[in-house]
């Protein structure tokens, strides 16, 4: 591989790159098909941009609806027709007869799921819905998830096995909030959206903790922009949803929106 394309990725996803472009090169050069597990939207782009790099292969990506977040992401010679292909996509549908039940959130699923040894690569998008949660995975561990998940935050859950026709899929809900700030730097806005002092925040973000559109950024000057997402590990994520002008103080007015 040419040593030009580590110029364009961060150093921590050198390791995704080397293995993105080895299916790549190993579609165009040798006719395999490669169907990866979930991608999150970072690297579902890097992945497109080798392939682009690649005159005779192609991908396709579905996370079992449209708009999904995380995606599989098929990768194969581009003379072999992707539409039809199966992507491996099945649901999960989680429900109880318990009404604390309802009281679940996105967090709780996730982290009983995973609490089982599952790999984060191996779940799509979560939904959260008023009566359980539709969460697509991959169909390979689709059936020990069925026999194995039997609680979720201590809760008794019953599960079926979907196809990915099945999912229904909830709305994000944002918290939204106005703040004013000197500037559009991250270790500004992300003090105000969770709440912490600069010097705090400075930290995760300096240890590559943050992510701004899924591509980590270590630099707490960094400027943000109106659609840019936040993420920070510990404390969620927000996206900035519009930057209004100026206080007659001079600080910069701006609304973001905390995922919930």
């Amino acid at each position: 591989m040419k040593l030009d394309i580590y110029d364009h990725f961060h150093p921590d996803e050198r390791e995704f790159v080397d293995r993105a472009w080895e299916w790549v090169v190993h579609a165009g050069e040798y006719h395999e098909v490669k169907l990866t597990d979930f991608l999150d939207p970072r690297q579902a782009f890097i992945l497109q941009s080798l392939v682009n790099r690649h005159p005779d292969v192609q991908v396709r990506l579905d996370g079992g609806y449209e708009g999904a977040e995380r995606c599989r992401a098929l990768v194969a010679p581009d003379y072999r027709d992707l539409s039809q292909e199966d992507m491996g996509l099945k649901v999960l549908s989680i429900y109880s007869g318990d009404q604390k039940f309802l009281s679940l959130e996105h967090g709780d699923y996730m982290g009983s799921i995973l609490g089982l040894g599952v790999k984060r690569s191996k779940i799509g998008d979560i939904h959260v819905l008023e009566d359980g949660c539709h969460t697509v995975v991959c169909e390979e561990i689709s059936m020990f998830l069925d026999m194995n998940l039997t609680q979720v935050h201590r809760i008794h859950v019953l599960r079926e096995i979907l196809p990915i026709e099945q999912l229904r899929t909830s709305q994000v809900e944002l918290e939204l909030q106005d703040i004013t700030v000197a500037s559009l730097r991250l270790d500004g806005i992300a003090s105000d959206a969770y709440r912490i002092s600069r010097t705090k925040v400075v930290v995760p973000i300096r240890a590559g903790r943050c992510r701004v559109n899924w591509k980590v950024v270590e630099d707490p000057s960094y400027l943000l922009k109106e659609g840019d997402l936040v993420s920070m590990q510990g404390f969620g994520r927000f996206k900035v949803i519009e930057a209004s002008g100026m206080t007659k103080k001079g600080r910069q007015r701006v609304k973001i929106g905390k995922f919930v």
